[in-house]
């Protein structure tokens, strides 16, 4: 491939991503129905008709932005879950750090601002907020389940159903932070989310703990 078809292609990328990222903005700014190709183009700083050569339509837009922040946000998660590696050392100073790094995903702004638009958007595209669950959701918990099975094989936890464990954990942290962002429409504070983690590790390890 020859450097100008390789700068082509690079331009093409990042004309996709701009247009994803204006997306957003708008789709959580306006709703979908109300926002616009146009608005969406101008925010990108692309013409309208880029947005079309693109993806086609705004629905296909609209696929794609959920999709690409689905992934963003499953990154960012296993990410977080994979510091839960048994490592000899102190097992509730590892799930605080783990369950800190889960918090602060629960709580981006980028993330927040997904999960509102896909419920104000629910009656229109259902089944979006499937595929975030499957792409997402699932795949954490089934992550989340392997690393708590094998700190039980360890002898770390007391876990029978490693998969139940990680809802309870996720649960844990993600409900108290729902109430206190009230639906990611305020921002929480460092000390409070590491507090809402703290009794979190507490309250499953009180649980699950093996002695």
């Amino acid at each position: 491939m020859s450097a100008a078809d390789l700068t082509g292609s690079r331009g093409r990328i990042d004309k996709r991503q701009a247009i994803l990222d204006a997306a957003f903005a708008v789709f959580a700014r306006e709703g979908y129905a109300q926002a616009g190709v146009d608005a969406i183009a101008a925010e990108a700083g692309v013409a309208k008709a880029t947005v079309y050569n693109h993806f086609g339509d705004k629905e296909t837009v609209l696929r794609q932005t959920v999709a690409l922040l689905a992934e963003q946000a499953l990154a960012q998660n296993l990410a977080a879950v994979e510091r839960l590696t048994d490592t000899g050392g102190d097992l509730r100073a590892l799930l605080e750090d783990v369950g800190l790094s889960l918090a602060h995903c629960y709580c981006d702004e980028r993330s927040w601002t997904l999960r509102r638009l896909l419920l104000a958007e629910f009656s229109r595209f259902p089944d979006l907020i499937g595929v975030v669950w499957g792409q997402v959701n699932d795949r954490v918990i089934e992550a989340l389940a392997d690393r708590l099975a094998r700190l039980a094989l360890a002898g770390r936890l007391r876990v029978t159903d490693p998969v139940a464990a990680a809802e309870q954990f996720t649960a844990l942290l993600g409900a108290p932070l729902d109430k206190r962002t009230q639906l990611g429409t305020r921002d929480v504070p460092d000390e409070e989310i590491r507090a809402v983690t703290l009794g979190a590790v507490d309250t499953f390890l009180k649980a699950f703990a093996a002695s």
